[in-house]
């Protein structure tokens, strides 16, 4: 979120801005009008973007993930909870590139998100269950097998991560019309 070159966004503005991110990311987890869509990984990418500490805004999707992980079914380990908190956390690192605001650096970051969390799950996955062989053509069978359930998720990321980048723009220039002008006659000093 930008919002110009000697300014910047209140702390206040921020704490709405990780409260929405979080806020979205819970419902649309909980409620996903298809499986995979949801905007966790757009809201993570957007957090990368919007926060100066990457500390900070890894605790969107980690905030996400706990709140909406109360109500929805556990995972079957601790490892693979894990990979799956990591994967989500994961697009929070492309937030500094994705904050240019091009939007093919955006779409690229939505599903750069997307595979890694397909391949990172379904990886993990196949090394912790005894489902498929643990050998490559069991790898790739999990692989298969996980491809209905990644059908729709690069669209949801792409779609998510478009709207939170564009709302931070919007919010970035709000933020600039609404901060005094320091080189106004009015408030010189």
């Amino acid at each position: 979120m930008e919002t110009s070159s000697n300014s910047r966004p209140s702390f206040a503005m921020l704490c709405g801005v990780w409260f929405v991110l979080v806020a979205v990311s819970v419902v649309g987890r909980l409620w996903q009008p298809a499986y995979g869509v949801t905007p966790l990984a757009g809201a993570a990418l957007a957090a990368g973007a919007a926060f100066p500490s990457p500390l900070v805004a890894v605790t969107v999707p980690l905030a996400a993930l706990t709140i909406s992980n109360l109500v929805l079914p556990s995972y079957d380990s601790l490892v693979m909870a894990a990979v799956v908190y990591a994967a989500f956390a994961w697009p929070v690192l492309l937030g500094g590139m994705v904050r240019n605001g091009r939007l093919l650096t955006i779409m690229g970051g939505a599903l750069a998100s997307s595979l890694v969390f397909f391949v990172t799950t379904n990886f993990a996955y196949w090394c912790l269950s005894n489902d498929y062989p643990h050998t490559l053509p069991g790898l790739l069978a999990c692989f298969a097998a996980g491809l209905p359930f990644y059908r729709w998720m690069p669209v949801g990321d792409l779609v998510w991560s478009l709207a939170f980048m564009g709302g931070l723009a919007a919010v970035g220039r709000m933020a600039t019309t609404t901060q005094p002008n320091s080189s106004h006659p009015a408030n010189a000093a």
